[in-house]
């Protein structure tokens, strides 16, 4: 396939271009409380193809893009006029000339999972074993759960001689738990890992049933004021993903961010840790064919990298290293009931908890949280949270405790200090 694309790429006279083949492996496991309801196997394989074109604009040289997705059933003539098609859009994308990536050949290589030892049927299969032992909580069920299992085959072939294949493994889903007393509640939870730790798994499904229930006896009584704020999972890979969008060549470039190598991106560290951020490579090339490692994003509070892609990159003059998708976060000074142990706010579910790159400000509205006055914790719902990252980022104390997804390793926990929270109730004492 890739040589009748190939072939109809010569014949319509485009000299650069990228050919991505992906081929994919998924078992989807769909269970209404324990039953399995249906069971569901699939293999697919696409061609993403990219065609560039070279043309000048007010005397500029121009190197514009276009992609476009090709797939097997497609006659030679379809090929050729999709192609086409893809370079006659190409030419009125006018950006300004850029270097590509140095040519890169490999052997197939495989990305090292846990995962890569079972068949994409069994590991579901395993994975919901260990989702449907976490469920033995008294007081709330999971009243449904989706596991997803990948095994992805790359192939990419560029016009620049670089072809690089490589095989990596995924698995993914959500759960719903719920309780019904004293009020119906559910809590929606998704997950995302590159291997299978099926004790992680269960342990985090009782977590979750635990705090379903409490959800379902929390109360709106939770006073408006400034508090220190506990995030824990999910949020706080949110609340660190500033610091990996502000690094990025899309927010430098157009001045959106103005960090640059060296620059103290939480100002002053009082109080709090100085950052220790590093990209972590899920897969060994980028679709531009560019090599990925692991990468020191921040060092003691200063920017170490500006990342991104070929074409900013080469405006920017920095090295490419290709766009990054995980982080990890290598700080954690204070055991998590350590960070409990003077007033909080505990908030543990949002609706919808967001981190703004551009403005600094992260929030949502709570769901449920732990409220904690110095003597006595109430079990709170309603409210929301209003923090800036510019404000708190130098007073950031992580916990010991880890935590670990797909995109995340770093740790559990982390407490922000003078957060403002519009309550259910009248103003904090």
């Amino acid at each position: 396939m890739i040589k009748r694309i190939e072939t109809m790429l010569a014949k319509a006279g485009i000299e650069l271009w990228s050919i991505e083949q992906r081929s994919e492996e998924t078992a989807e496991l769909f269970f209404i409380r324990r039953r399995l309801d249906m069971r569901r196997m699939k293999q697919t394989c696409k061609y993403e193809v990219t065609v560039f074109c070279d043309f000048e604009k007010d005397g500029k040289a121009m190197r514009g893009s276009s992609r476009v997705e090709i797939v097997p059933s497609q006659s030679d003539e379809e090929i050729l006029s999709t192609v086409k098609g893809a370079y006659f859009a190409a030419s009125f994308v006018a950006n300004p000339t850029y270097e590509f990536p140095a040519r890169q050949t490999c052997e197939p290589m495989e990305v090292p999972s846990t995962l890569s030892g079972y068949t994409v049927e069994q590991s579901a299969m395993e994975l919901a074993k260990a989702i449907f032992a976490g469920d033995c909580d008294e007081r709330a069920f999971l009243n449904s759960v989706e596991v997803f299992s990948e095994k992805t085959a790359v192939h990419l072939v560029m016009s620049t001689g670089t072809d690089v294949s490589y095989t990596y493994y995924g698995i993914n889903g959500e759960f719903v738990a719920q309780c019904k007393e004293p009020q119906d509640v559910e809590m929606h939870h998704a997950f995302d890992y590159s291997d299978l730790d099926c004790a992680a798994v269960t342990a985090k499904v009782k977590n979750m049933l635990k705090r379903v229930a409490d959800r379902a006896v929390a109360e709106q009584n939770l006073p408006t004021g400034t508090y220190d704020l506990i995030l824990d999972g999910e949020q706080v890979q949110e609340l660190l993903g500033y610091y990996a969008e502000r690094t990025h060549a899309a927010m430098i470039y157009p001045g959106y961010s103005t960090w640059k190598v060296g620059t103290d991106v939480q100002g002053e560290v009082k109080g709090g840790e100085a950052l220790e951020l590093t990209l972590r490579a899920k897969v060994p090339y980028s679709e531009e064919g560019i090599p990925m490692t692991d990468r020191p994003l921040i060092r003691k509070g200063k920017m170490m990298l500006c990342h991104g892609g070929a074409r900013l990159s080469s405006y920017l003059g920095v090295e490419p290293t290709g766009n990054y998708r995980a982080f990890s976060c290598e700080n954690g000074s204070v055991d998590f009931d350590e960070l409990r142990k003077t007033p909080h706010l505990y908030a543990v579910s949002f609706s919808d908890f967001q981190m703004d790159s551009m403005s600094g400000h992260f929030g949502g509205e709570i769901r449920l949280a732990y409220y904690f006055d110095g003597k006595t914790t109430r079990i709170v719902t309603g409210g929301s949270v209003n923090g800036s990252i510019l404000d708190s980022g130098g007073a950031l104390v992580f916990s010991k405790q880890r935590y670990e997804r797909a995109d995340y390793k770093g740790p559990f926990a982390v407490r922000i200090p003078g957060v403002k929270v519009a309550g259910t109730a009248a103003g904090k004492e």
